[in-house]
């Protein structure tokens, strides 16, 4: 390992995040069935600051070896849950004002690139062959895609998840910075 790593917090490039304790998102994992999955979303949700992790349905949850060995301590940094019925708990993050987002490639999903999202926002990953069941399904606001160039469909769920954090991060960071500039 280098010695020459230095923890980006401590870097002038952290200067526009400074402004950002939590990012106003909470992830909803449906019946995901890689616990290594699971533990990539605990690593990456602890490095996009999310405010909160909801497990559901056959999704695996901590202390398990799978998941321990890719979240590397982050399932103890990262707020987290876990609800057996997935429609509950988006219920009720509806009720507190949550914009409900599915991820998935839908014939009226919107770019993820185009999408303005109303924070606070649960972005919801389904199961990684069958996707969002339909009862979850018919609660979103918003269904999302990430474009696909390829051949395939589909990414990874837990790389879908780091590319639709990173870019949450990112818009939200953008309209911190046009607040500022309206002032």
């Amino acid at each position: 390992m280098s010695s020459d790593r230095t923890p980006f917090q401590v870097t002038t490039a952290s200067t526009p995040y400074e402004s950002i304790q939590t990012l106003p998102v909470t992830i909803l994992l449906e019946n995901i069935r890689s616990l290594y999955n699971v533990g990539s979303f605990f690593r990456t949700a602890d490095a996009a600051a999310i405010e909160k992790l909801v497990l559901s349905g056959i999704t695996g949850r901590p202390p398990h070896k799978g998941i321990l060995k890719t979240a590397l301590g982050s399932e103890n940094t990262v707020p987290w849950e876990y609800h057996g019925q997935a429609v509950t708990i988006a219920e009720q993050l509806h009720g507190q004002g949550y914009e409900l987002t599915m991820m998935e490639t839908t014939t009226h999903a919107v770019d993820l690139f185009d999408w303005t999202p109303r924070f606070p926002v649960c972005i919801i990953f389904g199961n990684e062959v069958d996707g969002v069941t339909p009862p979850l399904a018919a609660l979103c606001d918003t269904h999302v895609r990430i474009p696909m160039l390829g051949m395939k469909h589909s990414l990874n769920v837990a790389t879908a998840g780091g590319v639709v954090m990173y870019e949450l991060l990112r818009k939200y960071r953008r309209m911190g910075e046009n607040a500022i500039t309206l002032r």
